[in-house]
Order: C-alpha cells, then sequence, then structure tokens
C-alpha cells in the first residue's frame, strides 16, 4: 500500500510540474494557489518625521525653493518569475514578497519619497495586474492624498526584452505611469516577444518534482509557483492585428520592439515614462550589442527620457575602448581579440584554461596551442553561452575574464557599447545629417530589487535578501537545478546555434558567477518643487534628476549665466563659453536599528522580516564629498567618427575640501567656443569611502608575467558556500547629475561640421 500511495505522489508531482489545470477549494491546497498582493501597513508617518526628511535638503542657494526626494522606480515582488524562484526554499528563499510588502518596505524601512512597481509583464496576468492596480492604490490611500502624502506610489511594469544576437537584442524598459487612474494607465503589461517570453508561456513546466519531494516540508511554495506558471500559461493571446486600444482587457500582449511598445502605448492613448535599464549587464546582453540600431527613427528614442545608470546589477555609465568579440561584416562569425592592459576577453580565457589543461594532460605545447586557438574561436561563436565551450569550468577558472576592472562597480560582463557614455556619444545621421538623431538622457538610479524591498542601499545588511545574491541551499540541489559537474576535457566543444537556440532560460548563462556581482542598488533623486505626485512627475519628465549609488547624496549641477542658471537636465544653444556650478552634501551617516516610528508602527516581528531588523535611520552628521568629476562628451559630428577619442572621462577632476557641510566648486570650458561642437557635461560627486555589498565582488590573487590575473580569492556566490557573509568591500559611493546638453548654433545654411 505504502509503495501505491508513493507511486500516486509521485504522478500527481509530476503532473502539477508539467503544469495540469487542478485546485482543491479556493484556498491554499496541494496543487499550488494564486499569490495575493497582500494589504500595506494603515499606520501613519508621523509629520515631524518627514518634516526632518525635507529640513536635511536644503536649497542649493538664496532664493531657491527646490526638493530633492529620494525614491525607486525598479521594484519587483513575486509577481514576477524571477522574483518568486530566488523566493522558494531551494534558493534559500524567505517565502513570498506581495506588492504590500514593498509599500510598507518604502514607508518604514527605507524612508523612500516616492516608488513605482515594476513586475515583468511576461509572467503578468489580467488577476494580477488588477490585484497589483489595488494593492498600490492602497498603497498610496494608506499613504495619504493631496501635497503632503508620507509616500507617493507609481504603477509600472518592466518589458524584458531579450535578443539571441546584437541584431535581436533591445534591452529591458520600465514603463511608468504618472497617475493612478483606471482609465490613463495600460490596460494591460505589454511583454516583450520573443524567445524568453515563448519560453515561459509554451515551454517552461515549472518545479522538477523531485526538488518538492526533498524538502516535502517546505513543499506548498513549489506547487504555488507550478501554480503561477500554468496561470500565466492559461491566458490566451492578444490579436497581433487589431491596434492596442481594440482589445479585451483579458488577453496577453506582446511587443518586439522599442517602436512596437511605443506604438501600443500610444494607441491606448498613453504617455508614461519608458526607462531603459541594465544596458550594460552582460549576463543577458549578446557580445558586440551597441546602443547604434535603437536611434532609428521607427524605434522612437526622443520618447526615453530617462535612463537607469546604477541598480542592483551595478554601473552601466562607463565606455572602454575594448571590445568582448570582433564580428565578421556579415555579423554571423565571431573572432576573439587579444586581451589588453585592463581587460580580458572570455573567449581568450577559455583558450587558457583549455591550455593549461592540454599541457598537464601531457601533449605537446604546439598541439595544446592549437587548441587554445579552436577554443577561442568556439567561444567567440557561443554568445552568452561561451562558457559551455569549456565543460567542467568552474566560476573561479574565469577569474577576472569578461569584467570590467577598472569601472567603478561595473555589472556582470559590462558590454561597453551599450553603456551610458556610449550612448551619449553616437549619433544617427541616416534621416537628417544636420540634425541626426541622438540620445538625451537624465540620469537615474534604482535597485532592481526582486523581494518587494524599494532603496535597499541604506545599510550593508543582510545580503541575501536586499540584493539578487542567491542560490542552490546544498550540493544536491545545486545538481538537482544546474546537472553535475561535467569531465574537465581537453578540448573544448563548439554547441551549434540552432541547439543554443532550442535552450531555456538560465542553461545558457553564468548563473553562479554573476550571483558575486549584485549590489544593494541605487536611487533616483529628483528636484521637485513640491512634495506631491505633480512635482515628481514634472521633475522626472524634465530631467531634473539624478543617481545614486544607494546614499542619499545632496547633488546640485547648474550652468550659470549671470543671475540666469540652467539645471541639471537643461537643453542649451549657445556660442557662449559655458560656466558651471556644481554642490555636493555626503549621505547622512547611520544608526544601528529602526527610528522610535517605525518601531511604533510595526511589530518588531514584522520589523525584522521585513527590513531585517535595519532601518534608514540617519544621525545628524554626514560623509564627506572628496572630489567632483566632471565628464565631458562630443557627440559624433559626422558618420562613423570614432567613439573613444569623444568622451572625456573625467574632464576635471576637481577636489573637495569638506568639513562636513559639504563643498562647491565652478569651472568652466573655453574650449567650447574653440570647437564650436555640441557638448555634454555632467558630474559625479565621489564620497568617502563606505561599505557596499559586493562592491568589489573579485579580488586577484596570483598574475602572470604580463600582469593578468591568474588566481582570484573565492567568489561571495550567491549559494550556500558563502555562508551568512554580506561580503562587503569599502567603495566610494557616487552621485550622478543628469547631462547639461549644449548645442553650438549651426550656420543658416550648411551641413554639420
Amino acid at each position: 500500500m505504502r509503495r501505491i500511495l508513493i507511486g500516486i505522489v509521485l504522478v500527481v508531482l509530476a503532473v502539477v510540474a508539467a503544469g495540469g489545470v487542478f485546485y482543491v477549494g479556493a484556498g491554499r491546497g496541494f496543487f499550488g494557489h494564486e499569490l495575493a498582493a497582500g494589504t500595506p501597513n494603515a499606520s501613519p508617518v508621523p509629520a515631524d518625521v518627514l518634516a526632518a526628511r525635507l529640513a536635511g535638503a536644503p536649497p542649493a542657494a538664496e532664493g531657491e525653493d527646490d526638493l530633492i526626494l529620494f525614491g525607486d522606480l525598479h521594484v519587483h515582488t513575486t509577481y514576477s518569475t524571477d522574483a518568486f524562484l530566488w523566493s522558494l526554499p531551494m534558493n534559500g528563499g524567505k517565502g513570498a514578497h506581495p506588492v504590500a510588502d514593498a509599500c510598507d518596505f518604502a514607508r518604514f524601512c527605507s524612508g523612500l519619497d516616492f516608488w513605482s512597481i515594476t513586475d515583468h509583464a511576461e509572467a503578468s496576468t489580467p488577476l494580477r495586474w488588477t490585484r497589483t492596480k489595488e494593492a498600490v492604490r492602497q498603497c498610496q490611500a494608506t499613504a495619504g492624498q493631496g501635497q503632503t502624502p508620507d509616500l507617493i506610489t507609481f504603477l509600472g511594469f518592466e518589458w524584458t526584452q531579450v535578443g539571441r544576437t546584437p541584431q535581436e537584442h533591445f534591452g529591458h524598459k520600465n514603463v511608468i505611469f504618472e497617475t493612478l487612474n483606471e482609465d490613463e494607465v495600460a490596460a494591460r503589461p505589454i511583454a516583450a516577444a520573443g524567445v524568453p517570453t515563448d519560453t515561459l508561456r509554451r515551454q517552461a513546466t515549472g518545479i522538477n518534482p523531485v526538488v518538492a519531494l526533498r524538502d516535502w516540508p517546505n513543499r506548498q511554495p513549489y506547487f504555488d509557483f507550478n501554480r503561477f506558471i500554468r496561470n500565466a500559461q492559461k491566458v490566451p493571446d492578444c490579436d497581433a492585428t487589431k491596434p492596442s486600444n481594440e482589445l479585451p482587457k483579458d488577453c496577453f500582449e506582446q511587443a518586439a520592439t522599442p517602436g512596437d511598445l511605443v506604438r501600443k502605448l500610444d494607441e491606448q492613448k498613453l504617455k508614461p515614462l519608458v526607462i531603459p535599464h541594465g544596458s550594460s549587464w552582460g549576463f543577458y546582453t549578446p557580445p558586440g550589442t551597441s546602443w547604434d540600431k535603437a536611434l532609428a527613427p521607427e524605434d522612437h528614442p526622443e520618447r526615453f527620457r530617462l535612463i537607469e545608470v546604477f541598480s542592483g546589477h551595478g554601473n552601466s555609465e562607463e565606455f572602454r575602448p575594448w571590445q568582448d568579440i570582433v564580428a565578421s561584416p556579415d555579423g554571423r562569425t565571431g573572432f576573439c581579440p587579444e586581451p589588453t592592459k585592463n581587460y580580458v576577453p572570455s573567449c581568450w580565457r577559455a583558450g587558457q584554461i583549455i591550455e593549461q589543461r592540454c599541457l598537464k594532460e601531457g601533449a605537446s605545447a604546439q598541439e595544446c596551442a592549437n587548441r587554445a586557438i579552436e577554443a577561442r574561436s568556439n567561444a567567440a561563436n557561443m554568445g552568452i553561452a561561451y562558457h559551455l565551450s569549456v565543460p567542467g569550468a568552474e566560476a573561479e577558472d574565469w577569474v577576472d575574464s569578461g569584467q570590467c576592472t577598472d569601472c567603478f562597480v561595473p555589472p556582470f560582463m559590462h558590454r561597453p557599447r551599450t553603456s551610458v557614455q556610449y550612448g551619449l556619444a553616437i549619433r544617427r545621421f541616416d534621416e537628417n545629417p544636420n540634425n541626426p538623431a541622438r540620445f538625451t538622457w537624465g540620469f537615474i538610479g534604482s535597485s532592481d530589487n526582486h523581494r518587494a524591498r524599494p532603496g535597499t542601499g541604506y545599510k550593508p545588511v543582510d545580503r541575501r535578501v536586499n540584493t539578487e545574491s542567491s542560490g542552490p541551499v546544498d550540493q544536491a540541489t545545486r545538481e538537482l537545478m544546474l546537472g553535475k559537474a561535467k569531465e574537465k576535457v581537453t578540448r573544448s566543444v563548439l554547441i551549434p546555434q540552432d541547439q543554443l537556440m532550442r535552450m531555456a532560460g538560465f542553461q545558457m548563462t553564468e548563473l553562479e558567477r554573476q550571483s558575486a556581482f549584485f549590489t544593494t542598488g541605487g536611487l533616483a533623486a529628483v528636484h521637485a518643487k513640491a512634495r506631491s505626485r505633480e512635482a515628481i512627475w514634472d521633475a522626472l519628465n524634465q530631467r531634473h534628476t539624478y543617481a545614486t549609488s544607494g546614499p542619499r547624496i545632496l547633488l546640485w549641477f547648474d550652468r550659470v549665466d549671470g543671475k540666469a542658471r540652467d539645471p541639471m537636465g537643461a537643453e542649451v544653444t549657445t556660442d557662449k563659453v559655458p560656466t558651471f556650478e556644481a554642490r555636493a552634501l555626503g549621505a547622512f551617516k547611520q544608526k544601528p536599528g529602526c527610528p522610535d516610528f517605525a518601531s511604533a508602527g510595526v511589530d518588531a516581528d514584522r520589523l525584522k522580516t521585513l527590513c531585517s531588523g535595519e532601518c534608514y535611520n540617519p544621525t545628524d552628521q554626514r560623509m564627506k564629498i572628496t572630489r567632483f568629476e566632471v565628464v565631458r562628451i562630443r557627440p559624433q559630428a559626422q558618420r562613423g567618427e570614432a567613439v573613444e577619442a569623444l568622451i572625456e572621462d573625467p574632464f576635471l577632476v576637481l577636489p573637495c575640501k569638506d568639513e562636513g557641510m559639504g563643498c562647491s566648486v565652478k569651472f568652466s570650458d573655453p574650449d567650447y567656443g574653440k570647437t564650436k561642437r555640441d557638448t555634454i557635461y555632467y558630474v559625479r560627486a565621489i564620497q568617502e569611502p563606505d561599505g557596499l555589498i559586493n562592491g568589489k565582488p573579485i579580488e586577484c590573487l596570483e598574475r602572470d608575467k604580463d600582469g593578468r590575473c591568474q588566481k582570484i580569492k573565492p567568489l561571495c556566490v550567491g549559494d550556500w558556500r558563502s555562508g551568512n557573509d554580506d561580503c562587503v568591500a569599502q567603495v566610494e559611493q557616487r552621485a550622478w547629475s543628469s547631462p547639461i546638453y549644449f548645442s553650438y548654433p549651426k550656420p543658416l545654411f550648411g551641413r554639420v561640421q
């Protein structure tokens, strides 16, 4: 009888994992249930607490009345597939993180002024979208209305596009709406068409039943996850031939390109913010991808007013001239470039690993050198799956290859040609050579947190939930998820493109290695006229914004012309030599624990689980600003102009003598009138070193005669092997102003010089 029961259980679990349609009543059952969005905490944030926050951001100059407000416009809950996966017990997760948790975290833990929900559209359903809207409206009602709410909540979704080739890849965009009114938000989230979405909706079968069997006491979340997948798959596709405004609300809508996304939003008569993010994160961005194609008029580059410079995935700001691969003229073949001073391509490292194994086996030096050449070619032609060309390679075997070793907190496998600086330097001359298309972004930061925790960068604590670092809880689970370790062969393999195209999701990626690169993420700061929804929205649209790497650094950056000022984000047409003023105050130092109002409004157990027992809890002392770094970019003036000569980083370094009250600097650029070129300026305010989780993910222990890394300290990975270590490193946290865009007056007749 026992064997029969076990057999029944196994069959039932297999059906659940395959997405069978079963219900047990309306509640929590053996076959899983649809997660709720939760109800926010109704306790108020005291008025004196809000007043103290505003008093901490004094105006830059006499007569100015702007407020500096801080928010997070990139937050996921368990309504996102990856967030749900990371919440499961097999990944060390601590359970579901609903929308209501994000509201409570922003109000009581991180003490933000504004935030937005941005769950992945690809896993959305009509029910989840309805529940999300209800929860954010409840959050706003709880926080208050009018001009004095303790938190402003925005509604949004993420369009999560991933292409398998550089030509197909456009990257991720957050879509955020101004109001919460039903007729002023999308009828349904619009997903990114393509292989990842098709895999989720057509091929995903949920969690392997063996996992639930091994973790039987915690089985319910696995059943719930499989129900989550099945419910997403049940939503019928929208009719692709109909305009978005004519579609029913209960279908699944997709857009293949940024232009399609904008068109569908326009068809619904919506004008949300559409914000690119994680642009240079190589985890999913194919080698060789660049911003160039995104300037095509059909993709509406003018609609992207802001860009997320820094997040929990790292810093997408900096350009470097090295290449990860060199493509053939037809784009069909990849060649592995040689290493440069601060960069070793991962395809090159693949050759080193194979050569070292080959020599250890006893083969001749010539034979091993030939195998290294073959390995580099194989890796260069497998895109983000290059690591599969070297079976048996562990994360540490790749040392610092593929990484930007001289960037500030770079993303994993940084792609320089999708960096913010590269995007600002390029232009498209095809349609109008005298007025070529270009990007004019304002800068923000955000967290990209997947555990409903907006604004986690206030303290470097609890890496497992305040960053995305997670992974299998033991070796057996690791083998179930990723397979058993492969034999360390002495010859690389080439997986054909058609086979790679059939591989789903994380099979192609370096899931473990990249988990050591996750940080707590950044913040979006705005210079707003009031602490209201309308004022914040206006500041975002006007690009009166800046980004921070997490701390609440105060930053002002203006072009000064007599008594007139043009703030960060402005566009100026002039032939006069520009003069600038920048001012910054360091973030408040933090006290341990949570402030009294949080403890009064939330019980102790809830504070421990929701906030990890640590909240934004400022003292009256500030960190010091050590210097300003000025970046000057002169966008291309003619087709094909080399980008590396156009980006001056830094253009100037201006030291500060901060004695606790911040510092202010002025500078000019006499070259502007000499070159007569359009020019972009922005500043970075650099703060004294402070702790950041995974701030330095790679530490080299051994170098060869050429100074290239051969051995690294074990990575602080997301799985059980790194224990409870928060992996904190001292880094120079910073704030990035939005650029000021200068156009030099052009002749009435004639072409761009």
